[in-house]
């Protein structure tokens, strides 16, 4: 056995056994080959427990920052580490000697996982923000084109009400313009007429209508009554319808006595059947002269005023019933 030496007491102020002193190894390579199937360590004590297990910090903090353990594939199920906080591990290499604060282990393993975990869960959160924001935006474009197009539906629809309206409108202005000018025409032809009435008169003032123009019968040569007949008793007095000149008076066979009254314009007014004749040809008269009396002279059936209106003289004589309320008379 070696002699023994002296060596320091590392502070405890006494010699113990566990200090040593040991036998000095000296490693070969036939003492370090491993046993087959085994894996030996040895056993370590003091300050070469910290120096390894810095060593080994340092590169399983390489690892885990350099994107997570890596787990060796033995067939065996992978050994959890655990390492003390990096302020601990740092304080190793340092030259303090004051007191370090007490060491807290964590799983370097849950630590990455939480962070990989918190890291997906900001990206999905991010992700759902932003699909949330492009739907918005997209429904904010579907709303706004939705009111876009009912607005453009609305203002065609009003459009197409005032385009409406207004047609409608113009058409009851054209209507009442066109009732309006009518009602004045009316009332301009009454006036007319009034003024006309007051120069046209009736030549019977008490009478019957027994006939009008137009009716057929064999009576008249012709076939068709010629005339309009006022009924009245023989001598009632026959006037003059307007003014004018005589421009024939006497027998007219078929007609018996006979005037014929001719106006400014040239229509022949002719009074027949007369019983009497009071005026001459050339005579002037007015309205309302006496030119004669009711008889039943030609051929007749029995005592009245036989009279027919003849335009410009001609042969064919018109309705007297229409062109006296031309006049403003009404027989």
């Amino acid at each position: 056995m070696p002699a023994q030496r002296e060596s320091d007491t590392f502070g405890y102020g006494e010699y113990r056994t566990e200090e040593g002193p040991w036998e000095e190894w000296n490693p070969t390579e036939e003492s370090i080959r491993p046993v087959r199937g085994r894996h030996r360590v040895a056993k370590q004590r003091g300050g070469g427990l910290a120096r390894s297990s810095t060593v080994l910090g340092v590169g399983v903090i390489a690892a885990v920052g350099a994107g997570g353990m890596a787990s060796a594939h033995t067939g065996k199920p992978p050994v959890s580490l655990s390492m003390p906080d990096l302020p601990s591990v740092g304080s190793l290499f340092g030259d303090d000697t004051s007191d370090a604060p007490a060491a807290t282990t964590a799983s370097l393993s849950h630590v990455g996982t939480a962070s990989a975990e918190t890291d997906h869960s900001d990206a999905g959160e991010a992700l759902r923000n932003r699909i949330m924001a492009q739907a918005e935006q997209q429904q904010s474009k579907a709303e706004t084109k939705a009111t876009a197009a009912a607005v453009a539906a609305a203002e065609k629809q009003t459009a197409a009400a005032a385009a409406k309206a207004e047609k409608e409108a113009a058409a009851k202005a054209a209507d009442a313009k066109k009732k309006a000018e009518a009602d004045a025409e009316k009332q301009a032809e009454k006036e007319r007429l009034a003024e006309l009435a007051k120069q046209f008169q009736l030549p019977v003032v008490s009478y019957t209508i027994t006939g009008t123009f137009g009716q057929p019968g064999s009576m008249w040569s012709s076939g068709y009554h010629t005339g309009l007949d006022f009924a009245a008793p023989t001598g009632t007095l026959i006037k003059a319808i307007h003014g004018g000149t005589v421009t024939e008076a006497g027998w007219a066979g078929a007609y018996g006595y006979r005037t014929i009254l001719t106006l400014d314009d040239g229509t022949e007014l002719w009074f027949c059947h007369q019983s009497s004749i009071n005026v001459k040809v050339g005579q002037k008269v007015g309205t309302g002269d006496v030119i004669g009396r009711i008889g039943a002279t030609g051929n007749v059936t029995g005592p009245h005023l036989h009279l027919e209106v003849h335009p410009n003289g001609q042969a064919t004589g018109i309705d007297p019933m229409t062109w006296l309320r031309g006049k403003g008379l009404t027989p």
